[in-house]
């Protein structure tokens, strides 16, 4: 049975122009070498060699290994997963410049360059089902690969929550002199960093659990790594430390350091 993708790129899109419009404010050699590295991987490799020339048109064969590995490239270009690209792609060269074509110039310039991207329904009128890429709807591997770009849009807002939801909503059990706050929910998908206000509380820490009820799934590893000597000089918040934090008069402080 043939499994209908639900990754697009719009979605990824959004992200991408936003991030573009700060990008400048935050340029680094590192950065522009980083660019050049990434853009030839995902771009040259993940669509152009991948997407395109091998999934598409099937103009070479690669090991199952190799063209599974070069189309996980593709997918972080953001441009889709390989069952929508190559579909949208074949029908292209099948409808070429007709009125089923799914991105002609000839329903103006825009709409040809990106404006496409965003008509799903109308993609489905012109196109209808993904019946062109059998050959790729029979392979697990990509029925599932969208999830990895799903995996992708997660992440990027999740880094996004930390930065509003933590500071909007939740709970300060820490006196810091801004606004965040701990989040459960964002605590939830973001395995631990939804503890915010702990960590404006002590940044130095590697530990955000500082109840024995908040979860904290990196903290749960760099233990483990310092078990073994691989973490070294990990950092926690001592008791005192907590109490200058806390929310208590000078008299509570100076008898509980007294009991500490």
């Amino acid at each position: 049975m043939a499994v209908e993708p639900v990754f697009t790129p719009k979605g990824e899109l959004w992200n991408i122009y936003i991030c573009l419009l700060v990008a400048p404010y935050y340029f680094t050699w590192n950065a522009f070498w980083g660019f050049w590295a990434s853009f030839f991987w995902t771009n040259c490799i993940g669509i152009s060699l991948s997407y395109h020339r091998n999934l598409s048109h099937k103009s070479f064969k690669l090991p199952k290994s190799l063209e599974y590995l070069f189309a996980y490239f593709g997918l972080h270009a953001a441009q889709g997963d390989p069952i929508f690209w190559v579909s949208i792609h074949r029908y292209h060269h099948q409808f070429t410049d007709s009125d089923r074509d799914p991105h002609s110039p000839i329903e103006g310039f825009w709409f040809s360059h990106m404006t496409w991207i965003f008509q799903h329904s109308r993609l489905r009128e012109k196109c209808g089902k993904r019946n062109n890429v059998m050959d790729l709807q029979n392979q697990a591997y990509y029925r599932f690969i969208y999830l990895l770009g799903f995996r992708i849009a997660l992440e990027t807002h999740l880094s996004f929550a930390v930065n509003s939801v933590c500071h909007t909503w939740g709970k300060r059990p820490w006196n810091t002199k801004d606004l965040s706050k701990n989040n459960w929910v964002v605590n939830i998908l973001g395995h631990g960093e939804g503890w915010h206000n702990n960590h404006h509380a002590f940044e130095f820490s590697a530990c955000l659990e500082l109840e024995w009820w908040q979860l904290d799934m990196p903290w749960y590893v760099i233990k483990l790594l310092e078990h073994f000597g691989l973490a070294t000089d990990v950092k926690v918040p001592t008791e005192i430390q907590k109490l200058k934090m806390s929310y208590v008069t000078p008299n509570e402080f100076h008898q509980r350091e007294k009991d500490c």
